[in-house]
């Protein structure tokens, strides 16, 4: 299957909480999208990976991706080394997304900043012929880091005001990660839902102000872009 769209990330949900709304944005608009979820989350204090493995199909099909896959790899262990590059790489091929979105190369998880890494050098050797592995070679067009959660500018943002709510739906599918168990005391471990509901709703308007509209995702990109039309181009400056 040959995608628009592929979101790579470290963990089960991360995709849902940083860039849920524009994976659900690009599938409404017809393109083909998917998720890549680097490991299950077992190192997480939440949940089970079976628990966690259920709740992202569900996610999955509120956000429409045509493919949801885990490559398994060791949670909280994650590290750039040749065989993890390989098995990214490999599914870059198989997958041949147009666009790959991947988390910010900055963060205070490690898994999160190495998932960055991991997910950049394995869409590049997936594009030399000359490497040994399965499938033609194929590089993605087009790399761009979500920055919801970065103390950074965005490059551009998307709108997401219409898929506000479902991408709430979709997050709040993780009910081992937000729901405590009944019977169970609130704790440090787990986050209040009123106050996930707020943080998502302050994040997502915080960025939608800045370009004009109730909701929005920031995402990073380290090339310059071209315009050809400055008459055009959206956003008021005044």
């Amino acid at each position: 299957m040959k995608l628009d769209v592929l979101a790579i990330a470290a963990h089960p949900d991360d995709v849902e909480l940083s860039c849920g709304g524009t994976m659900l944005k690009m599938a409404e608009r017809g393109y083909r999208t998917g998720i890549l979820d680097l490991t299950r989350g077992e190192m997480g204090t939440r949940g089970t990976p079976e628990m966690r493995a259920r709740e992202a199909a569900a996610a999955a099909k509120i956000l429409r991706v045509k493919v949801r896959e885990n490559l398994g790899l060791p949670d909280s262990r994650l590290e750039v080394n040749e065989d993890y590059k390989r098995k990214i790489a490999e599914r870059i091929r198989a997958l041949q997304p147009h666009t790959v979105i991947l988390p910010y190369w900055e963060s205070r998880h490690p898994d999160h900043y190495i998932a960055a890494r991991l997910g950049y050098e394995g869409c590049f050797i997936a594009g030399l012929k000359k490497m040994d592995l399965a499938g033609e070679a194929f590089r993605p067009f087009k790399i761009i880091y979500s920055a919801v959660y970065q103390d950074v500018k965005p490059s551009f943002a998307v709108d997401i005001s219409a898929q506000f709510e479902r991408r709430k739906r979709a997050i709040l599918a993780y009910k081992s990660q937000f729901n405590p168990p009944k019977g169970r005391q609130r704790s440090k471990v787990f986050l209040p839902l009123d106050q996930l509901e707020r943080e998502m709703r302050l994040i997502t308007s915080y960025y939608g102000r800045m370009i004009g509209v109730e909701h929005a995702e920031p995402f990073v990109t380290r090339e310059i872009y071209a315009v050809d039309d400055i008459v055009k181009l959206p956003v008021r400056s005044l």
